[in-house]
């Protein structure tokens, strides 16, 4: 089940590209990972500490015939981000689409999140982002055909209590997104943001609360391979002329801009 239409069976539109996936050592990152395995890039799976699962994912992309590589870092600090863009220059010899995917979670009222929390779950989504962006940039541009995709979601659209933390940095990769596409608009590089609502993936503890308290409205939880189709069509030809856009996949539980 895709929310966009893939290529023929068989399809292979990003042969000879090159891609780095952040947090792809499972759920929504392994399944873009593989997805875009399959249209036939390389990809550089990244993780900062699940090295079993990110393993696994490489796996599971050379299992369908795929080329993958691993490299592990903390994309928060702009050390890491430079580690991992070198380790894909180092297995591939080039870097085309970057899928900006790692993010930490947590649930806390606002007097309750210390300093070390905000700077943990921001880290991981707004500056993980940047520094990503950053190291990437160059690399990007020689591409000739880059593409840049983030992954938000809707907390960076709705008021969602026990969240400011997530959904601050979630806004944060929104704009983000929109200046990069502005800003790398002339290098021929596409920016956009895909932002998921609740989706069906391994999760520790209960759904959130803002799912159970407001069901979706088409009745069911997105699919990871649903948010893979729409990065897979964005970082593909068909999607070379859409930039600086957030695209919701949320089964209509957010319907606004």
């Amino acid at each position: 089940m895709t929310a966009f239409p893939s290529p023929q069976p068989g399809g292979r539109e990003l042969v000879g590209k090159v891609a780095l996936v952040t947090g792809a050592s499972r759920n929504i990152g392994r399944t873009i990972a593989v997805e875009l395995a399959e249209a036939g890039a390389a990809v550089l799976v990244t993780a900062r500490t699940s090295h079993q699962d990110a393993e696994q994912t490489c796996d599971l992309v050379r299992a369908s015939g795929g080329r993958a590589e691993v490299a592990f870092a903390d994309l928060g600090q702009p050390t890491g981000a430079v580690q991992v863009v070198d380790a894909c220059l180092a297995a591939f010899g080039r870097l085309d689409i970057v899928v900006a995917n790692a993010a930490l979670r947590s649930d806390a009222l606002i007097e309750t999140i210390d300093a070390e929390e905000w700077r943990r779950v921001v880290s991981s989504i707004l500056d993980a982002t940047f520094f990503c962006a950053q190291a990437a940039a160059p690399h990007l541009r020689r591409s000739g055909a880059g593409a840049f995709v983030t992954l938000g979601g809707v907390a960076a659209h709705t008021g969602i209590a026990g969240r400011t933390h997530v959904s601050a940095a979630k806004a944060g990769v929104v704009g983000l997104t929109r200046a990069l596409a502005s800003e790398w608009a002339s290098d021929g590089i596409t920016v956009n943001c895909v932002s998921p609502g609740y989706i069906g993936t391994e999760r520790h503890g209960a759904v959130p609360r803002h799912f159970r308290e407001r069901p979706v409205p088409l009745g069911r939880p997105g699919m990871p391979q649903e948010v893979a189709a729409a990065v897979r069509y964005l970082v593909g030809p068909g999607g070379r002329f859409v930039t600086g856009q957030v695209l919701h996949l949320n089964g209509g539980w957010h319907m606004g801009g």
